[in-house]
């Protein structure tokens, strides 16, 4: 059992844009953010994780970065910046940057000169191909829907873009790329930061050649497998290790599109060679269908237990696991998973934080925030949404009632709506006109109406939080062995969690369904250390309220 602070930390991601408008512009920004450390201080989390704050033009809300040394107009100024860093220090929380480095900005000087012409030093630091039979090179979609190609009239050839056609991306093959990314990614530790959440960091090295990728039955394009946890990725990171992580103590987690549970170890193994911890997002795809996230497919729970539990067990001793089940990529889970209730934001809330790994807490997640209820397409920003009804609603392959449908279950926006402070015009948010609407729903969902009752989903996350920061039962949430309990339970999530000759039982009832629970053990309760229900006390037989969870040591 090596213990790490950063095993022991609960981190909390900031999507600046939505969390607080400190100068009535609509736009969160980074003295907003300064004004809320107490809040977060009292919430107890002790990372704070940023999405980006670099200067940007905002063609997927900052994850086009054009500088990486300055930051957005929207946000504030370096000063502002510097301020932030000091005063979460002063509070015990560490800031992590959101570190985008697959791709820039179009309008990244680096990619100005690249596409100036064909001899510049820096054509080589992007991707470039010459046409195959007067179109693209190959037949890889973007995420972002269509092809993963633009052609550009000046030197008469493609570059490649995963994402946008203004995200064009880098390439890392070449030394000079990635002695650019180390430089910078320097001058922000000798800052102060505490580590990086690294952008699709599985997507930076491609199969030599570019092959053509999988093209399913009906798709327009071919998929990205060969973008994704390339022939070198490991290479690149073990020199990331070696020339910039290994000098400071951060804290480092990689966005890991299409990992598996090998490529997790070697990614995120115990021996420090490359990251602390990866994002897989297996579970994030488990209810979406033949039409992919644009669905209002629920979750099936006995495969949501079966997919987190092999991630549990099969990391056991070799590397370790980031949990999570919001960020401003997913929409709310107390919609996806629940029924928008409190009840349902402690239970599913109690089911992650009793794992091990490191928990993340996205903005508004403590309150219970919910899915937006989006009437029109005009009422959402994201990128990702917008070109996908164009593609499916203007190709007539999805109706707009359907996708809107899929929108308000999954899309990426429901994230994005600011967050909801007090009950006042626009939830405290702003002064102004939000960039995005609020959810109708902040009158009732707030952090001050929270924050004034002892029963909230927030001082639920608190006590959940304290419970693994500082409590005697620490050492078996952080380090303790998982085991899953009743695995073809459609209601039930039960899980143990052991250390030594210590155990903790885990049950949540992940239903609107009251039922009856069986245990096929003798248990003897020592303590409870948390529940959602004041009457239910832990026995071999039980009944087991709607949303009901609790936590003993056994």
């Amino acid at each position: 059992m090596e213990k790490a602070w950063w095993k022991e930390s609960v981190i909390y991601q900031i999507y600046p844009r939505s969390f607080c408008d400190s100068n009535g512009d609509g736009i969160g920004d980074l003295n907003g953010i300064r004004s809320k450390l107490d809040y977060l201080q009292k919430l107890g989390i002790n990372v704070i994780w940023l999405s980006p704050i670099y200067k940007s033009p905002n063609d997927d809300n900052g994850y086009d970065i054009s500088d990486y040394q300055d930051i957005m107009d929207d946000f504030g100024t370096m000063d502002d910046f510097d301020a932030l860093l000091k005063e979460a220090h002063e509070h015990g929380i560490k800031i992590v940057m959101d570190l985008v480095v697959n791709h820039t900005s179009d309008e990244h000087k680096w990619f100005i000169e690249s596409r100036s012409s064909k001899d510049n030093p820096k054509r080589d630091y992007y991707i470039w191909r010459e046409p195959k039979d007067g179109k693209e090179p190959n037949n890889w979609g973007s995420c972002f829907s269509g092809s993963a190609w633009e052609y550009d009239e000046k030197t008469g050839m493609y570059y490649l873009h995963c994402f946008s056609k203004k995200q064009p991306d880098l390439n890392w093959d070449n030394e000079k790329v990635r002695d650019e990314v180390f430089n910078m990614m320097t001058w922000w530790c000798e800052k102060g930061i505490d580590g990086f959440r690294m952008d699709v960091i599985s997507m930076i090295s491609k199969v030599p050649g570019l092959p053509d990728g999988n093209k399913g039955d009906g798709a327009l394009y071919g998929d990205l497998s060969n973008t994704t946890n390339g022939p070198r990725v490991h290479e690149y990171l073990k020199e990331m290790r070696k020339r910039v992580l290994s000098k400071y103590d951060l804290i480092t987690v990689g966005e890991c599109a299409g990992v598996t549970i090998e490529e997790a170890k070697k990614y995120a193994n115990l021996h420090d060679s490359e990251l602390n911890m990866v994002f897989q997002f297996e579970h994030t795809g488990l209810d979406y269908d033949e039409r992919g996230k644009w669905t209002t497919k629920r979750f099936y729970l006995p495969d949501l237990k079966a997919n987190l539990s092999k991630w549990q067990n099969e990391l056991e001793g070799q590397a370790w696991n980031s949990l999570y089940w919001d960020n401003h990529d997913q929409p709310r889970i107390v919609s996806r998973l629940g029924d928008d209730s409190p009840l349902s934001a402690k239970c599913i809330a109690t089911v992650l934080h009793m794992m091990k790994g490191t928990p993340y807490i996205y903005q508004g997640e403590e309150l219970g925030m919910t899915n937006y209820p989006f009437k029109s397409i005009d009422e959402c920003r994201d990128i990702e949404i917008l070109n996908a009804h164009k593609e499916l609603v203007g190709g007539g392959r999805m109706s707009e009632e359907d996708l809107l449908a899929g929108i308000r279950a999954k899309g990426r926006d429901n994230a994005r709506t600011p967050m909801q402070w007090d009950d006042s015009s626009e939830a405290g948010f702003t002064s102004g006109k939000p960039w995005i609407g609020v959810n109708p729903n902040y009158k009732t969902i707030n952090a001050k109406a929270e924050l004034e009752d002892k029963n909230s989903v927030f001082y639920y996350y608190q006590k959940l939080i304290q419970l693994r920061r500082n409590s005697e039962w620490s050492d078996i949430i952080v380090y303790g062995t998982y085991q899953l309990l009743d695995k073809e339970d459609e209601n039930i999530f039960a899980y143990t969690r052991q250390l030594g000759d210590r155990k903790i039982l885990v049950v949540c009832n992940v239903s609107a369904n009251e039922v009856q629970y069986k245990l096929d053990f003798e248990v003897e309760e020592k303590a409870c250390l948390i529940r959602n229900y004041d009457n239910v006390d832990l026995e071999k037989e039980m009944r087991v309220p709607a949303w009901f969870a609790g936590v003993w040591e056994i």
